[in-house]
């Protein structure tokens, strides 16, 4: 297990950014085939002016995309050293996905990746997505490297 990855080392991983970017820390890492990351939900997010001003919930699409970032970051750890420019996983499924509760400001977003499936250039992972131990979402998060062209 390596020591927990800041923003600014997740910066070197992932093409994302603000406001785009859903991973804050990487909390754990194992190449196995694991990985825990955060997303600090927070009410200045941009998408909490329009969903739903009188009661902001963090939408279910975002915690599947962050699933799907973490995804990538284990994805991209697993090869070792950073990534080109030109290399992205690209979401290509996402599978079983159940909501459970909400997420809100204030809450912190433990996202647990696995990778179960490794074939032909596709990584299946099993995602949990849970605050303060309560699972909020469930998924099966399929993801594909691309080279981009010049």
């Amino acid at each position: 297990m390596e020591a927990p990855d800041d923003i600014r080392e997740i910066l070197k991983y992932l093409p994302h950014r603000y406001p785009f970017l859903l991973i804050d820390r990487v909390l754990n890492y194992d190449p196995e085939g694991s990985l825990t990351a955060i997303k600090n939900v927070t009410y200045n997010e941009p998408i909490f002016t329009g969903h739903f001003p009188q009661a902001p919930i963090f939408p279910g699409v975002l915690i599947l995309e962050a699933m799907a970032q973490a995804c990538a970051l284990h994805a991209f750890k697993t090869l070792g050293g950073y990534p080109s420019e030109k290399t992205l996983y690209l979401l290509v499924g996402i599978d079983k996905a159940r909501f459970k509760r909400q997420v809100v400001p204030g809450d912190q977003l433990h996202l647990d990746v696995k990778l179960t499936r490794f074939r032909r250039g596709f990584s299946t992972f099993e995602c949990v997505g849970s605050v303060d131990g309560k699972t909020v979402c469930t998924s099966e998060v399929v993801i594909a490297k691309n080279e981009l062209d010049d």
